[in-house]
């Protein structure tokens, strides 16, 4: 069973899976970024004792703490047993940057969330995160470069140098990072392209797509 935590407001299906149906069965804990957004700014108070996981929003914006204690009640609350090995996915990381949280605070949250979910609860955490060439963000690319290197694999989806292609919408770059007791292994690196479907997305070997063969 994973834990899934995301600051979104997209629709409870993906890929087939009915999220609503994991919800329900306890399987998810989903916290509506948009919506707590808007409870913040223009809602009734919080009750005492359960403060809204943005409630930064509505102060200097450097403190995440509300936020990691949601995460990290939201795992703790069933028992140990109900969340074994989760997985927090956290998309997407930029906007807590648009919203005027510093680098260092949003570092600091992403550690003290490897140390509850990686550490303690032997789980996973993938975060999303946007980065380009040519970013002059130097903030934004400071929370990539540091995520980055804490990454044991990192996925990077990127358009197609070549233009607009309608058999191949872009490729993804899989860099999976060697052991770090030992220093002799390499990083793994691999390219594949794809193309977004309705429902689905295909995956194949550069050169080796529809307007190719």
């Amino acid at each position: 069973m994973a834990a899934s935590w995301c600051i979104t407001s997209s629709p409870f299906i993906s890929k087939g899976v009915s999220l609503t149906a994991a919800k329900e069965r306890g399987q998810l804990v989903f916290l509506e970024g948009l919506k707590s957004c808007f409870d913040v700014l223009f809602g009734e108070e919080q009750r005492v004792g359960q403060p809204n996981p943005l409630q930064f929003i509505s102060e200097d914006g450097s403190n995440l703490k509300t936020m990691y204690e949601f995460v990290r009640t939201s795992l703790m609350a069933s028992g140990s047993d109900s969340w074994k090995c989760p997985v927090l996915l956290v998309d997407d990381l930029s906007v807590l940057l648009s919203l005027g949280v510093r680098p260092v605070d949003v570092l600091d949250f992403i550690h003290y969330c490897r140390v509850a979910v990686c550490s303690q609860l032997q789980g996973n955490i993938v975060v999303l995160v946007h980065s380009s060439d040519d970013s002059e963000d130097e903030e934004n690319e400071l929370v990539v470069n540091s995520l980055c290197h804490q990454s044991n694999l990192i996925l990077w989806a990127e358009g197609l140098a070549t233009g607009f292609c309608k058999d191949v919408h872009g490729q993804l770059k899989i860099i999976q990072k060697g052991s770090s007791e030992l220093k002799a292994e390499r990083n793994l690196f691999r390219i594949y392209q794809y193309k977004i479907q309705d429902k689905n997305v295909t995956f194949f070997a550069r050169g080796m797509s529809v307007a190719v063969l």
